[in-house]
């Protein structure tokens, strides 16, 4: 079941929240499959982020959504949720991001098609999202390091509308459930596929629903525009769904994308705020310090180490050589294939490289080297 593993220690000196004290804080990461025997042998493409810690963590599970393009699925990685899986461990979730069938490299191939669409089925398609959720809450029963009671479910988009059918036919545990932007169907802006349909598959997901759940929708979304989303919603409540409707302000050239790692301060306070009302709000973690640039760099150098921190896509990792040259790379599938191509792209430039950061860590025997050169060099 599982690929690979990577204690990443995050050691915290910045304050928690203002005028909160700042705490310790440690992350553990690792690389999943999800067993399913609908997706074969290989199983669901996941990764797991929780605190370090010898107690169980109540999962948060996280859902993805579904892009326009069936082509761009393929390039979707568990990976790339890190930044988002990283505020619910915060808030001390072990939260697991799976990959449906028929995304990255879980595979389904269009396994949850919502078939032509003027008479697009949503209710097919959501019956696949919610078995590969329920294949991943299965798995996480069986580890010691997770507990699915007290758990909570959040999703975007595709994965949102996946989590108000999760809780339709709510697990035993589920406390708690959060949709961003949920929905399906969207084929160009304000364009979306069998919007009746969608209304009416949302009321349908009421008649059974009784999770408590927090639902987002920027007021600028271009996918699920203001009005589309209140009859979701007013379809779902009228059938019986419990469900808290935000109305969040416009963010940027499309709200659809308010739910991003660099957007975070805007839609963290709404999660916050619901999970208190449920009794499930937590001290938050605070996030990793930033680590500190090699000695010998100048500000150039030191300004394309900021760019690496930055980057929110595991596996990563920053070589140096001694006269100033480096190369990074980020969004690798293995901490290995990191730490080859980071060394492969700094010795362009030096025929001596040694790693200097790893994921989220100082690389150990990272000892930054003495100044010969102080032209920076990368590509």
């Amino acid at each position: 079941m599982v690929l690979s593993r990577k204690l990443l220690s995050l050691l915290i000196a910045s304050l928690a929240l203002a005028g909160a004290p700042a705490r310790a804080a440690q992350f553990y990461t690792e690389d999943l499959r999800i067993p399913m025997s609908e997706a074969g042998p290989q199983g669901l493409e996941a990764f797991l982020v929780r605190p370090v810690g010898t107690r169980r963590y109540p999962l948060a599970l996280l859902s993805h959504g579904s892009p326009r393009s069936f082509e761009d699925r393929a390039t979707m990685s568990a990976h790339k949720y890190y930044g988002i899986a990283l505020e619910y461990a915060r808030r001390g979730f072990a939260a697991l991001i799976v990959m449906r069938r028929g995304y990255g490299t879980s595979p389904g191939g269009r396994v949850d098609s919502v078939g032509g669409c003027s008479n697009a089925a949503y209710l097919p398609a959501t019956a696949v999202a919610v078995a590969d959720l329920r294949a991943a809450i299965d798995a996480m029963t069986r580890r010691s390091d997770v507990t699915t009671t007290g758990m909570i479910a959040a999703g975007h988009s595709a994965g949102g509308l996946a989590t108000v059918a999760l809780t339709a036919q709510a697990p035993p545990g589920l406390v708690a459930a959060i949709s961003f932007a949920g929905g399906r169907g969207s084929r160009d802006d304000d364009d979306v596929c069998n919007p009746d349909g969608l209304v009416q598959a949302f009321a349908t997901f009421g008649k059974t629903s009784r999770v408590p759940m927090l639902w987002v929708y920027a007021t600028n979304d271009l996918y699920f525009a203001p009005d589309l989303a209140r009859r979701f919603y007013d379809g779902f409540r009228a059938s019986g769904g419990n469900a808290k409707f935000v109305a969040a302000p416009p963010y940027g050239d499309d709200g659809h994308y308010l739910y991003s790692v660099v957007a975070r301060e805007l839609w963290t306070p709404f999660v916050d705020a619901f999970l208190r009302e449920r009794g499930l709000g937590r001290d938050v973690l605070s996030p990793p310090d930033p680590l500190p640039p090699p000695d010998h760099f100048n500000d150039a150098a030191k300004a394309e180490f900021s760019r690496y921190l930055a980057s929110t896509l595991p596996h990563k990792a920053f070589a140096v050589s001694p006269n100033g040259g480096y190369g990074w790379r980020s969004g690798r599938s293995t901490v290995d294939e990191a730490q080859r191509d980071s060394l492969a792209a700094c010795m362009k430039w030096s025929p001596t490289c040694t790693l200097y950061a790893v994921d989220d860590q100082l690389s150990s025997g990272s000892a930054a080297g003495k100044t010969t050169d102080q032209v920076s060099r990368a590509r």
